[in-house]
């Protein structure tokens, strides 16, 4: 049978194998206890598992070896439920288990992450006698490290009598793999310390621990060991180091490294390319694939994903495209496209491409749920938030579970179009299947808030224990949104009393809360606190600084704080325009505006919007026509409702009504509340009765559920004495659920936002203010 054995190593197909098994039956070989043994493994090789299966099945009465090989066989091609089977199946037999069968199976419950069966695999090696074989003992380490038990890998390693460098390099990997890097890191001194010479294989476990621990100087001397004991620095090895050295920020020595290796392969010049990425070098990256292309090295899907990256982060869309038609032209490893997608997707939902994204993601067949999270988001992303949740749907018909990280993507689409029923639907889920975490609990709250249910939002924020800065961030944000800025810093006082972590997001939400309420020393104290907290200067908080001054009367800081602005956006510019527009200084806002020009900034909707807005407070009716055609002829904006609304108050207060109603019906949308309301305020003021009736119906026709609007209507006729048309349209606010809105007032006293309204009694010194006010009118009576 000896003669045959260079016949099976030479057999390179499938079909060799099968000519050979021929030749064995029609020689009456195949009876052969070895000759079956070694067709069962080379079949095995070849990847015909079915053929080496029935060669089993058909020899009589299998030996122990036999079926050892077998489960090799099992193993090396992944099907570890089987090899498990199988053992059980010897079991059974009572077949007699040699130190050859153990490191198969253990390997398998490793695989197929059953610890409760490898344990008891343990105990059978115990009762075979076998708990001292090196080979059983490194496979028991390596099967409880794989399982994630280090405690019992640990116990079987100190319970080895012999600790050879396999053992130790297992150990140690066993600690890294499990994210005890520092652990792992511990042993080897240990081993090192015990006169053991680490091999290669060691050296790339360590390799990798310092990389991800971003530890340089225990880098460096793990590299200088290698040199000094002349450890074979093969190609494996060479590619950790320069890893290593990518993950601790050194991509100097990454790069001498690099340049000394003599064939850099694949490997190497995909651990190049990650170093560099991994240094945001993106452009060092991407040259080092054109190196890679010129040295004829072909790359795996591994590079090229690493290139896709290097587009993808600094948005570079044509060099990102160009590196997808080099992936669709080379037809690389077209079986694992499904590996490239999610970058690919990635790259095209960085910019707002969704369409490519979309594309891209309908090819990949294996869809798991990092991918549809990252086509859900994508959408939501680009504000195509009904868009998003019709792929959750499908994502849900389709049978693949959501993850945290789904939900609160879906969560926050719902929040964008105000979809409050489809939200409670997802926090009904989230309940349900238990799927809840801090992410979940922002979304939630940041979901009830945009959609107007902030008392819902309130509840999930008290009811939440371990509330983080965002939590709070979030709640604050939902108060300041739904007009309620006074609760919004009520909230973040208690924040600050409490001396919890508030972050820049916190300061810039009360800012903007002191804005709305016009609370002008609250906004002087968060600036004072930002200066004192040494805060960067950043372009978001100063322009909301400029804003907040602006809008509490205090125009002089507010341009204070713009002239220190280190760098100004448009918005920043659109914030100090509007400042002293608001103030009556409409020569000062158009100086501006040219300066705006002259900088190079060019000026957006909200510019033109504060702009026109100044022109109509301040009746300068020629200005604001030429710089309404200004924006459409040489900025290519397309006039919006807020737009046309200011246009129509700048005539309406001019009492050009006419030349307002002829803007409104030349419109390509119809007018809103706001844009009628503003031509109801002109026939106000100047009497235009008639115009109100001609165009009763496009007022009575428009939906909106501001109540100003339906007041103000009622009030004209109140004031012409049509109580017909007035109570009409009373009639039509109650038939749509609408009530005349009561007025608030708010005054500043120590330091603290008062705020009251009619038939208020929610303040703590309501009964003294009553008092105070009775006595008011009692002595002006008198005084009458």
């Amino acid at each position: 049978m000896t003669l045959y054995m260079p016949l099976f190593r030479s057999c390179a197909t499938s079909r060799a194998v099968s000519q050979l098994h021929a030749h064995l039956f029609v020689t009456g070989l195949q009876s052969d206890r070895l000759a079956s043994t070694k067709l069962i493994e080379t079949y095995a090789k070849m990847g015909a598992l079915k053929s080496a299966e029935l060669v089993f099945e058909n020899f009589p009465n299998p030996d122990s070896f036999m079926c050892g090989v077998l489960m090799k066989c099992y193993v090396w091609n992944g099907f570890f439920g089987e090899a498990i089977s199988l053992y059980n199946n010897l079991l059974y037999n009572h077949t007699h288990l040699t130190n050859f069968i153990f490191p198969s199976v253990l390997r398998a419950c490793s695989g197929f992450g059953d610890l409760g069966m490898g344990q008891k695999v343990h105990g059978k090696v115990i009762k075979c006698g076998l708990d001292s074989d090196s080979v059983v003992e490194t496979s028991l380490l390596n099967m409880y490290g794989e399982a994630d038990s280090l405690d019992d890998a640990h116990e079987v390693f100190d319970g080895m009598s012999v600790r050879d460098v396999v053992s130790w390099s297992s150990i140690i990997s066993s600690y890294v793999q499990n994210g005890q890097l520092s652990g792992g890191l511990k042993l080897f001194r240990e081993m090192i310390m015990r006169d053991q010479e680490p091999d290669p294989v060691t050296m790339l476990t360590v390799a990798e621990a310092c990389g991800e621990l971003g530890l340089l100087r225990h880098a460096k001397s793990v590299h200088g060991y290698i040199v000094r004991k002349e450890i074979e620095s093969n190609g494996s090895l060479d590619n950790s180091l320069i890893a290593m050295y990518g993950k601790c920020g050194d991509f100097s020595s990454a790069s001498v490294l690099f340049v000394n290796i003599i064939h850099p392969n694949t490997y190497s010049w995909t651990a190049m390319i990650t170093c560099y990425n991994q240094n945001g070098c993106y452009k060092k990256a991407l040259h080092t694939f054109v190196e890679m292309q010129e040295s004829n090295v072909q790359p795996t899907v591994v590079t090229m994903m690493g290139v896709i990256s290097s587009c993808a982060r600094p948005g570079w869309l044509r060099e990102g495209k160009s590196v997808h038609s080099y992936v669709i032209r080379k037809a690389i490893d077209s079986a694992c496209y499904d590996l490239l997608g999610p970058v690919l997707i990635d790259l095209y939902a960085n910019f707002g491409n969704v369409k490519y994204s979309r594309k891209i993601f309908d090819t990949i067949k294996e869809k798991h749920t990092m991918l549809w999270n990252m086509i859900i988001s994508g959408y939501g992303r680009e504000g195509l938030s009904k868009e998003a949740l019709i792929l959750f749907v499908q994502m849900q018909s389709l049978g693949t579970f959501p993850d945290s990280f789904t939900l609160a993507s879906v969560l926050s689409a719902c929040g964008d179009i105000c979809f409050f029923q489809f939200g409670q639907q997802i926090h009904g889920h989230s309940i349900k299947t238990g799927i809840s975490n801090e992410f979940i609990q922002n979304s939630l709250i940041d979901m009830y808030s945009k959609s107007g249910f902030v008392d819902s939002a309130y509840m999930i924020f008290d009811e939440d224990q371990k509330r983080s800065v965002v939590t709070w961030n979030s709640i604050i944000c939902g108060f300041c949104q739904n007009g309620n800025s006074l609760q919004a810093i009520i909230l973040f006082d208690q924040m600050y009393s409490k001396c919890l972590e508030v972050d820049e997001v916190t300061l810039l939400i009360v800012i903007q809360a002191c804005s709305n309420l016009g609370y002008l020393e609250k906004g002087k104290w968060v600036h004072h606190k930002l200066i004192t907290y040494g805060v960067v200067k950043d372009t978001y908080i100063d322009t909301a600084l400029t804003d907040m001054y602006a809008k509490c009367g205090d125009i002089k800081m507010a341009q204070i704080v713009f002239d220190s602005m280190l760098e100004r956006s448009a918005v920043s510019w659109s914030a100090i325009i509007a400042g002293y527009g608001m103030h009556g200084e409409i020569e000062a806002a158009f100086s501006l505006f040219k300066q705006m020009l002259g900088s190079g900034i060019k000026p957006n909707e909200v510019t033109f919007t504060n702009v026109l807005s100044a022109c109509s407070h301040a009746g300068y009716v020629d200005e604001g026509k030429s710089y309404f055609y200004s924006m459409m002829r040489d900025f290519g904006i397309e006039p919006t409702s807020e737009h046309f609304s200011c246009m129509v108050d700048l005539l309406s207060r001019a009492g050009d009504l006419d030349g307002a109603y002829r803007i409104i019906d030349t419109m390509p949308f119809p007018a809103d509340s706001s844009i009628w309301g503003a031509l109801l305020n002109g026939c106000r003021s100047y009497r235009r009765i008639d115009m109100i009736r001609n165009i009763l119906r496009n007022l009575l026709d428009i939906n909106t559920n501001d109540t100003g609007y339906y007041t103000l209507l009622s009030n004209i006729f109140a004031e012409e004495g049509d109580w017909d048309e007035f109570r009409m349209v009373r009639s039509t606010m109650r038939n749509i659920g609408l009530r005349k809105a009561h007025g608030n007032s708010a005054i500043e006293i120590d330091k603290r936002v008062h705020r009251f309204g009619a038939n208020d009694k929610s303040h703590p010194q309501e009964e003294r203010q009553s008092n105070c006010l009775h006595v008011k009118e009692g002595r002006e009576w008198w005084s009458a």
